[in-house]
């Protein structure tokens, strides 16, 4: 299984340091899968112009073929004015309306506060529903409080982040399972 866990935003360390955190416990509970972080900040990515992804040149055509190669996705988004940040918003723009078809898709969200928590529901799972995912249906909330000079301080978060990965992983596999059986039926 292929996973790709995105950092979402240019600007700020909280989201990225959570992302390392889940690539590091991916890493450690499912080495026999792949794993890579697509961090938006050390990528040059173009504007979405409406092209097909495999138009674009450069690291942007490099970031959407590693989304539209992945198996399942883990992406991690801060919340900016109560609303996902541009830079990620970009991303789904750059991919075809299906391109989450038949992957599944989980979320961490980041926020100065707990106000946001609704964010992800409101905004970015319609996204996500509307090209195909196959969404896990909860979610890890981080809160700024929760991670001081990089480093994660809350101790239930590392937890919320276990049951995320097993959530993704058990939800690929039945899915993948799910389209083997319906595959075999057909005789060609």
């Amino acid at each position: 299984m292929k996973v790709v866990a995105i950092a979402g935003s240019i600007v700020g360390s909280t989201t990225k340091t959570v992302m390392e955190k889940v690539i590091d416990m991916f890493a450690d509970q499912y080495p026999q899968h792949e794993i890579s972080l697509l961090d938006l900040g050390k990528f040059d990515i173009q504007f979405s112009d409406g092209r097909n992804y495999v138009d674009y040149e450069g690291e942007t055509k490099e970031a959407a073929e590693m989304i539209m190669n992945a198996d399942a996705l883990i992406i991690g988004t801060p919340i900016f004015q109560s609303s996902i940040p541009g830079t990620l918003k970009n991303v789904f723009d750059l991919l075809p309306v299906d391109a989450f078809r038949d992957k599944t898709v989980s979320t961490v969200v980041t926020a100065g506060s707990a106000k946001h928590y609704l964010v992800a529901e409101q905004q970015l799972k319609p996204i996500l529903s509307y090209m195909k995912a196959n969404l896990v249906p909860t979610y890890v909330f981080v809160e700024e409080q929760d991670v001081f000079q990089k480093e994660i301080i809350n101790d239930d978060i590392p937890f919320r982040i276990e049951r995320l990965l097993q959530d993704t992983v058990m939800m690929t596999d039945s899915f993948r399972e799910m389209r083997e059986k319906i595959e075999a039926q057909y005789d060609f």
